[in-house]
Parts: structure tokens; sequence; C-alpha cells
């Protein structure tokens, strides 16, 4: 099985190598397709199944799980919507039977507020002084971004993961509806609920700070 291990990180995939084409050659047996595919998409998967689950032992063995699903089940893999939505939801399915099994409740999102990656769109970072720093700036800021996590963390289920699928991996509404397996006007309906939550509870915090009325 390709995914036994993990992926040399000096054996990046390059941008030639597209979705679509490491799909066909992976269906047609090269192995090594695959495990461009691994590496690629390990750490966003391992995210994701992070903000499911509580016990951090368990993410490295659940986004294992989803990629062995993965390889048995790509040459179900028709095109139709991107790789990445396809390999997320099969990540959310395989975290939730694992939470299932083992009867854990689903996480606090305070390791996705953490995320370092560029290419990551948090509250926490939007709401962070760039310039002109000063320690009650920085304490502030991060007293609304706890404020956010609390937020989060008080979400139901679908609501939280409909938010976090959005402002964080940055997947658009079709892709959120394909991952969450409902239709589209379920997932902006949710994502608005979800937003109107956290800012009713991170409004009066900005307000005391700039004087305004939002």
């Amino acid at each position: 099985m390709p995914v036994d291990q993990k992926p040399d990180s000096d054996q990046a995939p390059q941008p030639g190598d597209s979705d679509a084409m490491l799909v066909e050659r992976a269906v047609a047996g090269d192995q090594r397709a695959f495990e461009l595919l691994v590496i690629k998409y390990q750490r966003r998967i391992e995210r994701l199944i992070g903000r499911m689950v509580r016990d951090v032992n368990l993410v490295e063995d659940i986004a294992q799980e989803t990629f062995i699903r993965a390889y048995r089940a790509l040459h179900q893999f028709r095109g139709d919507a991107q790789f990445y939505t396809w390999l997320y939801r099969i990540a959310v399915n395989t975290a939730k039977r694992f939470l299932l099994k083992l009867k854990h409740d689903p996480a606090v999102l305070h390791s996705a507020m953490q995320a370092n990656d560029e290419d990551d769109e948090t509250f926490q970072r939007r709401n962070e002084p760039s310039t002109d720093e000063t320690p009650e700036s920085v304490l502030a800021a991060k007293e609304i971004g706890q404020a956010v996590n609390d937020a989060l963390a008080a979400l139901p289920d679908d609501l939280k993961q409909a938010l976090t699928l959005r402002e964080i991996d940055g997947l658009s509404y079709e892709e959120i509806a394909d991952v969450m397996n409902c239709p589209l006007g379920t997932v902006r309906s949710r994502i608005f609920r979800a937003r109107e939550a956290v800012s009713s509870k991170v409004r009066p915090m900005l307000e005391r700070q700039t004087g305004k009325r939002w």
C-alpha cells in the first residue's frame, strides 16, 4: 500500500502534475502518482481532521485511513468534482466513523485557529493588527481570537464544519455542498447562521475598541 509510510518531503509534486493526471496514472497502477497526491494533500487533510477530533494522537491514524480508503476507491473517482473535495468528503466521513467508534465528542477548533500556513484565512488573523502594534492592541487581538474560538466551539457541528471549510480551507459553496453532501442552499444558510453567531460574540469587543457601532 503506497500510504503505509509517509513520502519523503524532498519528493514534492511538480507544478505540471495535475490532480486529474495523477489520478489517471494511479488508477493505471502507478503508485508513485498516488504518493504525489498524498504529499500534496496530507497536511490539509490532517488539519481538517484535527478540527474534528479532540485526541491529536488520532489525527495521523485517521489521515492514514483516509488515504487508504481513497486509494481503494480511486477507480470510482469520475472527475465530476475537484479531487481534493472528493478527498475531503472521504476524510470527513472517515473521521465521523472514528468518532462514533470511539464515542468522542467533536473537538474545539483551537488548533485550526493557530495554523501557520500563508494560505489559511482565519478570523483571528483578520482581526490582528498589522501595523502600529501596541501591547494593548496585541492583547485585544488575542482576546478577540479567543472569543472567536469560544464562539466556534459553541456552534453545532454542521455550522462549525461549513464555516471552517469556507473560511479556513477556502472551499467554494459548491465544493462545501459536495463535501457535506447537502444542497447549496443549506450550505449558504449554515455559513450565514455560523457567521452571525460568531459576530454576535465578537462585535461587542470590537465596538469597545473602536467606539463605533457595527
